[in-house]
C-alpha cells in the first residue's frame, strides 16, 4: 500500500484490441523529525515504478495527471533485463490491481463531466493485472 505524488505524466500503452498499460512513477515521503537531542532528520523521498492493466490503465490515462496524490495497493514485481552493452539492470515495479484517486478534481472538470456522465462519486477502483 503506498500512498504518494505522480512523478510524471503517465504513459500508456495498447496492445492486443484495446488492452492497456500503464506505468508512471511514484513519489512517498517520509517526513523529517527531530531526535531527543535536538538532531534534525530530514525528509527522505522513495521513487517507485508502478504498472496498471486494462481498466486500471484507462482510469489512468483519463484521470491521472502529473501530482496528483494517489493511493495504490499491489504486488512488487522484480525483473531483470540486459541492455545493448550488455550490463544487466534490475528493476523493481508495483503491479498495482487497486488505486483511489485523492486529488481534489477542479471545478471546471466536475461540472464537465457531471454533464457527461451519470453520477458516479466512487474513485476507488480495483481490478486484478491479470
Amino acid at each position: 500500500m503506498l500512498i504518494g505524488n505522480v512523478g510524471k505524466e503517465p504513459v500508456i500503452r495498447y496492445y492486443d484490441r484495446d488492452q492497456a498499460i500503464a506505468t508512471f512513477s511514484l513519489a512517498t515521503t517520509e517526513r523529517g523529525y527531530t531526535l531527543p537531542n535536538g538532531t534534525q532528520v530530514p525528509d527522505r523521498t522513495d521513487w517507485h515504478n508502478i504498472v496498471m492493466y486494462r481498466g486500471l490503465a484507462k482510469i489512468v490515462e483519463r484521470y491521472v495527471h502529473k501530482g496528483d496524490k494517489l493511493y495504490v495497493e499491489g504486488r512488487i514485481h522484480y525483473r531483470t533485463y540486459d541492455d545493448q552493452k550488455g550490463i544487466r539492470h534490475y528493476v523493481t515495479e508495483v503491479y498495482a490491481d487497486n488505486m483511489e484517486l485523492l486529488s481534489p478534481k477542479p471545478a471546471k472538470d466536475i461540472g464537465r463531466e457531471q454533464e457527461a456522465q451519470p453520477q458516479n462519486n466512487d474513485t476507488t477502483v480495483n481490478e486484478a493485472p491479470f
